[in-house]
């Protein structure tokens, strides 16, 4: 195993190769792998600590020295005509360096107050840099991702995008280096041509498109999810400097904390309890939620709003988050760090002994966090194995919390919120980005604590946004339809359980006939039916209630870092307190309805692209098992198959009818069952079965299954029906060939794109009810 390098081995490999300074670049360089890269890891983040390196994205570099391509402020020309330009990314200590502009025949004009990327490159014992124009900021050019193809003279581009079949010509010298059937990136070169192919220079390498690192790269293109801020925006998000105590209340004595996943970089909320003094509340509460002032940094109008806006919400993959606002923001100034001043706006909220909310009142000041905890280890301490950090905060922080929770599961066990059972899967990567595990997230009380308290902050703010008579997003969630109802009573009743007709429906209803299935082999069918019956959650600037959680008045308040509704409403509330001039602009109102049905979209964009991200990794992960059995249930039925969740993983999978024999299965749409036409065999969403997997495309997702066992007895299907269809050519298998064991006709992986599209318009989309 190598030895790790020293501190100033480090320094000196960065300042002598600036282009290969992300953490790979410096493990490979000094042959660090396996369980060294960690101390690695750690080295670097010493130094970044100490000020000695600065880490800029996932690379590290030396503050002193500007990144090798820089966002430069060009100057008037000198006497002679020279350019130079001032470098706007400079964090050194010492003197700011002069960069000189070094201009080709091809470059566009430019002028002083021009701002340009550039790539820099250091003068030899001077404190200057010569530079060379990349482009001026706002002329970004068309980027797209797609599989190179070579050719004689260089190759084409063909785009992965859905519905997107348009390839691009890439020149021979512009293929950097791509190799046949690689992933790229690629931009426009040169105006886009009236006749014949657009052209295209690759600018990255992505490898092999199976690979992990791009499973939710292509997710992310393919739903149009925007993943890289503009100039503009990255220089305003630079620019913010924190928020002072001026103009805002100091709540910087208040012991609030930050629980959050043990992983997590940002932290936008803040809380805090104790036992209300106050002798006309005997066995009250008063709680703090505070959420980091997003409103003071982002305002109406700028280019940081308009960027924010456009993304609509942050979306989450395993191995990235794609932010709504630039880390500047999101993971520093409006990050809740422990011991740092931060701006929020916060909620005060007096509750009685049985967690009725009493009163509120919203406050603009200047916190500081007394500790930044995971939920693992906030639970570990209630439950009598406190560490080192909890332990000081057990008896003033964590146990008024607990107690302040306890009396609000008392006023949600009366006001009887929607309560599915539904466990949310956990993908783990190992550090190259492959999948090690899937698990299922426990669901600890310290998690439903803080779920709660934001809960009731957010009713808190729409309540007082209403009282007020101000514009807001209301989080919509309706209730199911007359024809989801119909077909939820239809399964219940199939599986032997009633949900009463001829009464309003309340969630009080629901969840009797969850508890009724609770703890026997239906719970799952009978929770995702419940599920499939729920309408899809929105924004809107009319109150419609939400449905799923039993609340009248509801807005989303607690995380404006990765959803622009709750910067709305926090925008609404500096307005309605008359606290500055960074509330809701005369545009924003005018706007409201159409920014409600944009955000929705992007919300459900998300969503998407995260699923299908699931699916790839889920498919990849499961690649290496084809062959094994695996136990199950029916999720769906359709008229070419029936999908299945496996148990181990949670991955759905399809069984093709045509693989299970040659007899004609009947879809009954309305009872959603599959029957065979000579056998009787029935399928319907609910039962167990045993399957074998077929195939698996990590391209796309899919899954094929084969059918082994249904309801504990073996299946076992006739010769299978072939590609054809009803009335076609039929496949029989020779001597000794059962299902599965022989080689099917057509091309297995196009069978498992068209699969997974189908499967996609079945699959009912997860609803975000909160």
């Amino acid at each position: 195993m190598a030895q790790l390098p020293s501190r100033q081995e480090i320094l000196d490999w960065i300042s002598e190769n600036p282009t290969q300074t992300a953490k790979r670049d410096i493990a490979k360089a000094f042959g660090i792998k396996g369980a060294a890269r960690i101390d690695l890891k750690r080295l670097l983040k010493e130094l970044e600590d100490e000020g000695v390196l600065e880490k800029r994205k996932k690379t590290y570099r030396d503050p002193d020295r500007l990144p090798p391509v820089s966002v430069l402020l060009v100057n008037a020309p000198d006497a002679d005509g020279d350019l130079t330009a001032k470098p706007l990314e400079w964090q050194g200590e010492g003197p700011e360096p002069t960069v000189h502009m070094v201009t080709r025949a091809s470059d566009p004009a430019l002028g002083s107050g021009d701002r340009i990327l550039a790539r820099v490159t250091p003068l030899e014992g001077e404190n200057a840099y010569e530079a060379r124009l990349i482009r001026k900021i706002g002329s970004n050019p068309l980027r797209l991702l797609g599989v190179f193809r070579a050719g004689s003279e260089g190759g084409r581009i063909v785009p992965i995008d859905k519905g997107n079949d348009k390839e691009w010509m890439v020149p021979e010298g512009a293929t950097h280096g791509a190799k046949d059937g690689e992933l790229v990136e690629g931009e426009q070169a040169g105006p886009r041509a009236r006749m014949g192919l657009p052209k295209a220079r690759i600018v990255a390498r992505l490898g092999d498109p199976t690979a992990p690192r791009a499973v939710s790269l292509i997710a992310i293109h393919q739903h149009g999810i925007p993943d890289a801020f503009p100039d503009e925006v990255i220089a305003e998000a630079d620019a913010q400097k924190p928020a002072g105590l001026s103009g805002r209340e100091d709540l910087r004595e208040l012991p609030l904390v930050t629980i959050d996943p043990s992983d997590a970089r940002d932290h936008d909320d803040a809380c805090y309890a104790e036992a209300d003094p106050d002798p006309k509340n005997p066995g009250g509460h008063i709680l703090w939620v505070a959420i980091a002032d997003v409103a003071h940094y982002v305002t109406p109008g700028s280019a940081l709003d308009r960027e924010a806006k456009r993304r609509g919400n942050s979306s989450y993959f395993p191995d990235r988050v794609v932010p709504m606002l630039p880390d500047r923001l999101s993971g520093d100034l409006c990050s809740l760090h422990e011991g740092v001043p931060r701006a929020c706006l916060a909620v005060r909220m007096v509750l009685d002994r049985h967690g009725k909310k009493l009163r509120h009142d919203f406050h603009r000041g200047l916190m500081r966090s007394a500790a930044s905890l995971a939920y693992e280890e906030v639970q570990a301490a209630i439950d009598g194995d406190a560490n080192d950090k909890t332990g000081p905060l057990l008896e003033p922080v964590i146990k008024p919390l607990y107690e302040a929770y306890a009396a609000l599961k008392a006023a949600r066990e009366a006001r009887q919120p929607l309560n599915l059972d539904l466990p949310e899967r956990k993908i783990e990567l190992s550090e190259a980005g492959e999948v090690t595990s899937v698990n299922f997230r426990e669901r600890l009380d310290a998690h439903k604590m803080i779920e709660e308290f934001m809960v009731l902050a957010n009713v808190a703010a729409a309540e007082t946004l209403i009282a007020k008579g101000s514009p807001l997003l209301f989080r919509v969630h309706e209730e199911p339809s007359p024809e989801k109802l119909n077909s939820l009573r239809e399964t219940a009743d199939a599986a032997g359980y009633k949900l009463s007709k001829g009464q309003v429906l309340q969630t009080a209803h629901l969840n009797r006939l969850l508890d009724q299935a609770a703890g026997t082999d239906q719970a799952e069918l009978i929770n995702m039916a419940t599920l499939r019956s729920m309408m899809q959650a929105y924004y809107a600037p009319v109150n419609f209630g939400h449905f799923g959680l039993a609340l009248q008045n509801y807005a989303h308040f607690t995380s404006p870092i990765r959803r622009y509704a709750d910067l709305v409403v926090h925008r609404a509330l500096i307005n309605v307190h008359r606290w500055g001039k960074d509330g809701l602009s005369a545009q924003d109102i005018e706007n409201l309805e159409q920014t409600a049905t944009h955000i929705s979209e992007t919300e459900r964009r998300s969503m998407m692209a995260e699923r299908d991200t699931t699916d790839r990794y889920l498919a990849a992960y499961l690649a290496e098992r084809i062959g094994q059995e695996f136990t199950g249930r029916i999720s769906g039925v359709a008229r070419f198959g029936a999908f299945v969740r496996l148990d181990e993983t949670g991955a759905d999978g399809l069984i093709p009818i045509r693989s299970l024999g040659q007899e004609f299965f009947h879809f009954d749409r309305e009872a959603m069952t599959l029957m065979g036409s000579q056998s009787g065999m029935l399928i319907e969403p609910g039962m167990r079965v045993t399957v074998r997997l077929a195939e698996a495309a990590p391209v796309t997702g899919g899954l094929e299954l084969e059918l082994l066992e249904l309801q504990g007895d073996k299946v076992t299907p006739g010769p299978r029906r072939g590609h054809g269809g009803r009335g076609g050519p039929r496949k029989s298998f020779g001597p000794g060939k059962g299902p599965g064991k022989g080689k099917p006709k057509g091309n297995p992986k196009r069978k498992l794109v068209r699969a997974k599209a189908k499967s996609d318009k079945v699959k009912r989309k997860i609803t975000r009810n909160r």
